[in-house]
């Protein structure tokens, strides 16, 4: 990319940013099922199919447009569902956004008790959402963008262990605070038998999955520190 291109990409992020910002203290009246003319929703057949199939359902999706949208759409859909996600350093603001995110859906923050409440979600027959584009330092190393980039595995290893169908779930920002949320075919699950090259497998499909979507709109995508080691 050029110089001029780089800085419209930054110019881009910076009012995504803001405007996610700005739309925190309107998410409670956003309505996506019944829609409310500001989300349009595509490939909800593939999320209906997977849980008639009586399959447990991993929805991801990265920083991308307002991905509040979709955890928004997650908590309204009907179904039992878990969301893991990262709180706010700062913990007033933490509480602030779990009342903006309203009810609905059980949040589970990421730390030394994520994993064992999402393994008693998946067992007691919810889903879980998640977004999959952070840094974790001692994950595994799975190409992102040509270079390796160090990627929590946790989406795979539940996956796997309780055969989930693994619907990515992209927001787009179309005009102002319009945005469409696409859920798109079930990822195929590697099952070759030896666990870490499957699980290695799984996460380099969800990082291929993540780049297509940054490539079309980067603009749209929120990161402001290093993803990659180097």
């Amino acid at each position: 990319m050029s110089a001029p291109q780089i800085e419209r990409v930054l110019r881009g992020m910076w009012d995504n940013l803001g405007r996610v910002a700005a739309e925190y203290p309107h998410l409670p009246r956003i309505r996506v099922f019944p829609p409310d003319g500001r989300v349009e929703t595509r490939g909800i057949e593939h999320l209906d199919r997977a849980i008639a199939g009586g399959r447990p359902v991993i929805i991801f999706g990265g920083h991308l447009g307002n991905w509040e949208i979709a955890a928004r759409a997650a908590g309204q859909y009907g179904i039992d569902v878990a969301q893991i996600y990262r709180a706010a350093n700062n913990p007033l603001v933490d509480r602030m956004i779990a009342r903006f995110r309203g009810t609905g859906s059980e949040f589970i923050p990421k730390g030394a008790i994520a994993s064992r409440r999402a393994l008693a979600a998946l067992r007691r027959g919810a889903h879980l959402t998640l977004l999959v584009d952070q840094k974790l330092n001692d994950g595994i190393a799975v190409p992102f963008f040509g270079r390796p980039a160090m990627t929590a595995p946790a989406l795979a290893l539940l996956a796997l262990h309780f055969d989930c169908a693994v619907l990515p779930a992209r927001v787009e920002r179309l005009q102002g605070a319009h945005f469409r949320l696409t859920i798109h075919p079930p990822l195929p699950l590697p099952k070759s038998g030896e666990r870490a090259a499957d699980v290695a497998a799984l996460m380099e499909s969800v990082n291929r999955t993540l780049e297509t979507w940054i490539r079309e709109r980067p603009e749209q995508w929120f990161w402001l520190h290093s993803r990659w080691p180097d």
